[in-house]
């Protein structure tokens, strides 16, 4: 794990969407399986044609311990991407997670697996293999582009992208926004007195 992706590790997508301005958000309805879910690591990339899941394993082979395998179902869901077979996979090659535009199956089996899965929701059908698909290419995935490398993090509140190169901005914006948040807390912490000085101080700067 590379020191970029130990300090993503730290930060809640939120403080990432806040330092990205909100421009770089995976569309809401991708989301984790569990809430606890906290995945950041590099993206390998799937594009897959409707219906098809073929070329997710060719991702499988070539994905690197820890990444995280990003795929473009172009929001399917009709056809599962993977069962709990093919996320065994991923589990067994320590790929960290999945996040999906489409769906998945065997639900239960996966939350069993524990193994972190973004995605649209479930379906009861299996995806095709007849062929066609792309790894290692640019994605769209819930309207945001990725790159193949970029950060990809996620929690329970969604899925943020990070371009690769600003990656280090990014993480130091976030960490300024958390310090600012925790401050924050700590101004109204001690009462109401306290909270109707920050409002008061909060109202007149959005009147200057």
């Amino acid at each position: 794990m590379s020191n970029f992706e130990e300090l993503l590790h730290t930060l809640p997508t939120t403080a990432i969407s806040d330092a990205l301005a909100g421009t770089t958000n995976v569309d809401a309805a991708i989301k984790p399986l569990k809430d606890q879910y906290h995945i950041a690591g590099r993206a390998v990339t799937v594009r897959l044609p409707i219906g098809e899941n073929g070329a997710l394993l060719e991702a499988i082979r070539i994905a690197q311990p820890g990444s995280i395998l990003v795929v473009d179902a172009k929001g399917d869901t009709n056809r599962a991407v993977a069962g709990d077979f093919v996320v065994s996979l991923m589990k067994g090659m320590e790929i960290q997670g999945l996040v999906v535009d489409g769906v998945i199956r065997d639900i239960q089996a996966i939350r069993d697996l524990n193994f972190p899965v973004f995605s649209l929701g479930t379906t009861v059908a299996a995806g095709n293999k007849f062929g066609g698909g792309m790894i290692q290419v640019p994605v769209a995935v819930g309207g945001i582009s990725v790159q193949p490398g970029d950060f990809i993090v996620g929690d329970t509140d969604g899925v943020v992208v990070i371009p690769q190169s600003q990656v280090k901005e990014v993480i130091q914006k976030a960490q300024n926004k958390l310090a600012k948040d925790e401050a924050r807390a700590l101004a109204v912490a001690n009462g109401k007195e306290n909270i109707i000085a920050y409002l008061d101080q909060a109202i007149g700067k959005e009147k200057a």
